[in-house]
């Protein structure tokens, strides 16, 4: 797959479809347990998924304004509300309907879509010790994407690092070799916190 939205479009409703289908399937404890994303549950995290889905951009803007211009801010207060204005079936059923949506986050197109999708289907499934695999041609498309500003805008230091991918032709950087795999190196460029060799 390349950069191509038609493609990336696909990827994008196939990756919410397998991740509603997941979703579906947890046991209420695991809905309550944290997530990578700090601070979040795992229903926060869907929760937030299905925001772009539900808000208009005057909505989001007034949001924003509630949140005195704090995008964190406003994306923190909505996921917890709406963790808990929605059933789990719900907030599944919100990303399934959803697969096709054009939703696009502020900054960047459908590949940044994608990203958000994976990393935060990610944010549960590492969390709960879920082996799920991310189809390596959706990981590619988003670390190929990885530059020194998304890094900085993740909060993601790899500073005399050079990542190797072992499951995909895929390096980045230099310095002290770092090892893993294509999705746990794909969160490390998000910022979160993985164990590596």
């Amino acid at each position: 797959m390349g950069n191509d939205d038609t493609e990336v479009r696909a990827a994008i409703a196939a990756e919410r479809k397998e991740l509603a289908d997941l979703f579906d399937g947890l046991r209420a404890d695991q809905w309550e347990a944290p997530s990578l994303c700090a601070g979040w549950r795992v229903r926060e995290v869907v929760a937030h998924m299905s925001l772009g889905f539900r808000y208009s951009l005057p909505g989001v803007l007034a949001e924003l304004v509630k949140a005195r211009g704090s995008l964190h801010r406003m994306t923190d207060r909505r996921a917890r509300a709406d963790a808990a204005a929605f059933t789990t079936a719900e907030l599944a059923a919100l990303i399934r309907d959803n697969a096709h949506h054009p939703w696009t986050p502020p900054v960047g197109g459908y590949v940044n879509a994608l990203g958000h999708d994976v990393v935060h289907g990610l944010d549960v499934t590492a969390a709960l010790g879920l082996d799920r695999k991310v189809p390596l041609d959706r990981v590619r498309v988003l670390l190929d994407q990885v530059t020194p500003k998304t890094l900085k805008f993740f909060g993601a230091d790899v500073t005399g690092v050079a990542l190797h991918a072992d499951d995909l032709d895929w390096s980045y950087g230099t310095g002290t070799p770092l090892h893993g795999s294509a999705q746990d190196l794909l969160l490390l460029t998000y910022g979160r916190k993985v164990s590596l060799t």
